[in-house]
């Protein structure tokens, strides 16, 4: 950025040079375009009487005024300081010239020539003055759901190219009538150039239809039959910024158990969208953060802690308060996914409705969210009993993003609307054209724009054909978008990882990054790290280069690559795919590692007494002659095998659900009791032996101790494993990274430990420690093992100094 110093002038003739005209060329880049930046800079030249020009260009924001040099100097610091709060400017070029003799201050067509390098913004959540507007009866855009200004409104989900103009949106369908022709022309009004400025005369409008998608109702009254439908217990599919909601009344147990029945979701929690602040604050503990959090521009999704049990309880009479939720809206947990309304239209309904409502994304299990309203008259029929559905059409598929609170800062889980495409700074990917594909779960891809890596928004597990063809549209999407052709993709080490596959397709030469490497790579760029760090790598599997499966992993990077000093003993996974879906299986592959065939006599163990006598049978067999048993050093596995033996859970239907019931389960246990692990050292590699942990673990069943205190006492080892490990290595800077560390309980209490040992622990904060943060960590540890000047390192003492 500039300095006042940079600035001054040291030339002798000083005072000629304040009276002279001078002409300054700047060029801005960064996020840039769909903030309000030109009208800002347009009112701020004609505030100084300067003349001159401002465009959106393919690699930013290009601006040229003339005045006098103390003028020019005020220009150039106010445009950064002054600058749009939803701009992001990541570099600034300037030079003074001759000038040009301009005669007034204009905003010139945008120019498309070039390599573009902008970056396109997020969705923004709709912002106070749009609000007022909505809710002023004397307003045009009263209750007009498609209201916005250049502070607000969609961006990511309706751009086609850069740079971002309405002719390149999906808004050009929709020509503006003469009163929105004149906001859009007025630089005194926040809506000067506003993309996707509308009004019911001239904007997009909402339609309700029956589950056959014949229109029933449109404009005001299909948003009253929606709200109808709803508070009548039905479930309605409604078409949000990028892509459908399935939305039902939270506090009708039977409307939420027909949606789950529908969706096929059986277990895993749903979001719930609340009208007002106050509404989350009666059902949940809120804090500071997480208040700031909801109400912020990105609108996510957030995480947090119930406030009494009653409001999970099954106290029927408590169903018509706002403060009440149906217990099958997260069964057993202590948790609530929380949102605010971030459209018009969300406010709209929610303003009538006035009590929280289920808000899932409109799709089946492990498939894509719909985008398109026929699509989801054919996708979601059976799911929901109507659809409020509207006719801006969405570009791209966009859900809500998710986040919590780890360490009194936030952390992104699912990176989706308000989050993406924002890019990460790498300075070292610049000249660089690479495409990354990420995993195979919570999958994005991403792309190297400029001296950025661009990050796609989560698009979901690769499980079925129809998330195959949403990631091949995003693989094409990302570098269309940005005009580039990479000459290089990155992918997973799995060979049969989607993903993987499809790089092999793309006609480029292709290049491996191994899994847990990939993480520990998108953490330290994150952190702008480089060099010898320790990373951590915790997750539930990734495909290691001597053909087992990893996932607790201790890596040392160097300059260019990394070694693996330390791991979990591996044990063996009966049936492979079949023990991710249940623990059982997995705590049986580790009691058959400790104990041999007699593992079968302990007849009153929860893992063995959760299978049939035909199913042990199998088991036994398949272990025996080591069939269909893939091994494994994975901690979330691990996490698998510690919940059945302690009886809380032997089989899952969502991913991470028994480490999930492990960490509710120790949330709040007060003991620095941990269990016993010995370690080994073979060759420079050090083994974690779980095996007294797991035996002192059985003995205290047995005894029947509780399950709260043991959960407890696992994440206490697992955290004293890190700290063992990391003065192993003897690594000061420590990073956290992986699935396991989306743990509250795991990823704090370890934070804490290593920072009292003297190290500086580095965590993920805006890019998610699981899987959706691969891609970013393919890229940067491609040019890592090509390059050895990289950003320099930044250390503290665990904060993260971007």
């Amino acid at each position: 950025m500039i300095t006042q110093s940079h600035l001054s002038s040291t030339s002798p003739v000083g005072s000629r040079e304040r009276t002279e005209i001078r002409r300054l060329c700047i060029v801005l880049h960064g996020a840039v375009q769909g903030v309000g930046f030109r009208p800002f800079v347009f009112r701020l030249a004609h505030e100084l009487k300067l003349t001159g020009w401002v465009l959106n260009s393919s690699q930013g924001l290009q601006v040229e005024v003339e005045g006098r040099k103390q003028d020019l100097d005020n220009f150039l610091l106010r445009v950064q300081s002054e600058r749009p709060s939803r701009s992001l400017i990541q570099g600034v070029e300037h030079s003074f010239l001759d000038p040009a003799g301009f005669e007034s201050f204009s905003i010139r067509t945008s120019e498309e020539s070039g390599e573009k390098t902008t970056l396109v913004l997020p969705d923004s959540a709709v912002c106070q003055d749009c609000l007022r507007e909505i809710f002023d009866r004397e307003n045009r855009r009263y209750l007009y759901p498609f209201t916005n200004c250049t502070n607000c409104g969609p961006r990511f989900t309706i751009i086609e190219s850069v740079p971002y103009d309405r002719p390149n949106t999906t808004m050009k369908g929709f020509p503006l009538c003469p009163r929105c022709r004149e906001e859009y022309d007025d630089p005194r009004d926040r809506r000067f150039h506003a993309q996707p400025n509308a009004c019911p005369v001239c904007g997009p409008h909402v339609e309700f239809w029956d589950e056959h998608g014949t229109i029933l109702e449109d404009h005001g009254s299909a948003m009253l039959m929606a709200v109808k439908v709803i508070r009548s217990g039905g479930i309605v599919a409604v078409k949000g910024l990028g892509g459908f909601h399935l939305m039902t009344d939270a506090r009708n147990d039977s409307a939420v158990r027909r949606l789950r029945e529908r969706k096929h979701r059986e277990e895993k929690p749903l979001a719930l969208m609340v009208p007002a602040l106050e509404d989350a604050v009666r059902l949940c503990e809120v804090s500071g953060l997480e208040q700031q959090l909801l109400c912020s521009p990105e609108a996510p999704i957030v995480l947090l802690h119930r406030r009494n049990r009653r409001s999970y309880s099954n106290d029927f009479q408590l169903q018509d308060s706002p403060s009440f939720v149906a217990p099958s809206v997260a069964p057993d947990n202590p948790y609530l996914g929380l949102m605010l309304p971030a459209t018009p239209l969300h406010h709209i309904l929610m303003r009538d409705l006035g009590f929280p409502v289920v808000a899932t994304s409109g799709n089946l299990s492990d498939e894509p969210i719909c985008t398109d309203e026929r699509e989801a008259v054919e996708r979601l029929s059976g799911i929901a009993d109507a659809f409020l559905v509207h006719n801006r059409p969405i570009v791209r598929p966009v859900d809500d993003s998710v986040v919590r609170v780890m360490m009194g800062r936030e952390l992104v889980l699912r990176r989706a609307r308000g989050y993406a495409p924002l890019p990460i700074e790498v300075k070292a990917v610049k000249g660089k054209r690479l495409l990354a594909l990420g995993g195979h779960l919570k999958s994005t891809v991403a792309i190297t724009a400029g001296a950025n890596v661009v990050i796609s928004q989560h698009l979901g597990d690769l499980e079925t054909e129809q998330s195959h063809a949403a990631f091949r549209r995003a693989v094409a999407d990302l570098p269309a978008m940005y005009e580039t052709k990479p000459d290089r993709v990155l992918c997973d080490m799995h060979p049969e990882y989607i993903s993987s596959k499809e790089a092999r397709m793309l006609g480029v030469e292709v290049e491996e990054v191994q899994h847990h490497y990939a993480h520990v790579a998108s953490c330290m760029a994150e952190n702008r790290l480089d060099g010898e760090v320790l990373g951590i790598s915790w997750d539930g599997t990734g495909f290691g280069p001597d053909g087992t499966i990893w996932g607790g992993e201790f890596l040392l990077t160097n300059e260019t690559s990394y070694k693996r000093v330390g791991t979990f003993r591996s044990f063996p996974l009966p049936g492979g795919e079949k023990a991710v879906r249940e623990p059982r299986r997995t705590a049986l592959g580790i009691l058959y590692e400790m104990l041999g065939e007699g593992v079968f006599g302990e007849k009153s163990l929860p893992a063995l007494q959760a299978f049939s006598e035909e199913e042990r049978t199998i088991i036994r067999t398949m272990l025996e002659h080591s069939f269909q048993t893939p091994r494994t050093s994975s901690v979330g596995r691990l996490f698998d095998a510690v919940a059945s033996i302690i009886g809380q859970r032997q089989k899952v239907s969502f991913e991470g659900q028994a480490a999930m019931e492990l960490e509710f389960l120790a949330t709040g246990v007060s003991t620095k009791a941990a269990f016993d692990i010995t370690f080994g050292d073979r060759d420079g590699l050090c083994t974690v032996d779980w095996q007294p942990m797991i035996q002192q673990l059985l003995a205290m069943v047995a005894q029947g101790k509780s399950a709260p205190l043991l959960s407890a006492m696992f994440h206490n080892t697992l955290v004293e494993i890190i700290v063992q490990l990391a003065l192993y290595a003897g690594q000061q800077r420590v990073v956290l990274t992986g699935g396991c560390f989306q743990n509250k309980i795991l990823c704090e209490a370890a934070i804490r430990r290593l920072t009292m040992e003297g190290f500086w622990a580095y965590w993920h904060q805006r890019v998610p420690p699981n899987d959706g943060g691969i891609a970013l960590g393919q890229i940067f540890a491609e040019v890592r093992r090509h390059s050895n000047a990289l950003i320099p390192v930044v250390a503290s003492d665990g904060e993260v100094m971007v």
